[in-house]
């Protein structure tokens, strides 16, 4: 008798809970509506329905890579972000919720402005495309280094409408960006993990997220070191600049900044867990 999609759903459940992940329902739960090309929500109403052998064989390599700690985004390709889809890859970070206040910041600041804003380090483009998504007038400028979060970013930008009012470069920080802006906004989450601590990060990030987007070198602040000078080069006056970086080095992370612009009133936000998460600078 053909296995039931409930019955599949607890074992598949049992299977990664064994492999000791946070999640395993809900990981369960995504991985086979991507397998069965369902709305995750749809599987409650197909309880009784028995699955096929493709279906299930197609699940199966779901879960058994799951279970080696491949994240759950890179499996199904996408992952949400500020209400909006992004296509992730390997190779690319995959999109945090904490990283969602550097949206809501950078949207209370620029308010109805037209822009332009820049996005260092765009990985997906998740912040940038958000931005565009909520703020109709605004004009992007997004970079990163590497090849495929400037491809993937252009691919996002189309997926959600906005692809007219972003401009994506590969370069280093603002180096792509000369003879541009100057920007009343630059947001960026640069990587602000020490090299240590990327070594005892949970498996499922240490073994399988860019080494690139997260080893902020021994201090976790070589990254800033080298970027705020670079947005100084590119800032207009009065500007904002929202930093994501590590609660446990925010106060080294303010000292830098304020280096950087003795004038400038630098302050920080706590996300939702309470965490401070960003540093926002506001030039004079």
């Amino acid at each position: 008798m053909a296995l039931t999609l409930g019955e599949v759903l607890r074992r598949s459940t049992g299977y990664l809970a064994q492999a000791d992940l946070s999640t395993p329902r809900l990981d369960a739960e995504i991985l086979m509506a991507e397998a069965l090309g369902l709305v995750r929500l749809d599987l409650y109403l197909q309880f009784d329905r028995p699955l096929s052998e493709p279906e299930l064989a197609r699940l199966r390599e779901l879960l058994r890579e799951r279970s080696r700690g491949c994240p759950v985004a890179y499996l199904v390709g996408q992952k949400e972000f500020y209400g909006l889809p992004f296509r992730v890859r390997p190779g690319v970070l995959v999109p945090r919720p904490e990283t969602e206040l550097l949206v809501q910041l950078g949207l209370e600041r620029m308010g109805a402005s037209a822009g332009p804003a820049a996005d260092l380090g765009c990985g997906t483009g998740c912040i940038g495309i958000a931005l565009l998504a909520n703020a109709p007038r605004l004009h992007v400028d997004a970079v990163d280094i590497e090849p495929i979060a400037v491809d993937l970013t252009r691919q996002n930008a189309s997926d959600n409408h906005v692809a007219d009012r972003l401009a994506v470069f590969q370069g280093d920080w603002t180096e792509p960006l000369r003879g541009r802006g100057p920007y009343p906004l630059v947001v960026s989450n640069p990587p602000y993990v020490s090299s240590l601590e990327c070594q005892e990060l949970d498996p499922t990030v240490r073994d399988f997220e860019p080494k690139l987007a997260l080893d902020g070198g021994p201090d976790g602040l070589v990254a800033f070191r080298a970027l705020l000078p670079a947005i100084a080069a590119v800032v207009a006056p009065g500007a904002t600049v929202l930093l994501e970086g590590d609660c446990r080095r925010l106060d080294l992370l303010e000292d830098l900044c304020r280096s950087q612009w003795p004038a400038a009133a630098v302050r920080r936000h706590r996300d939702l867990a309470g965490h401070g998460r960003v540093v926002e600078v506001q030039l004079g």
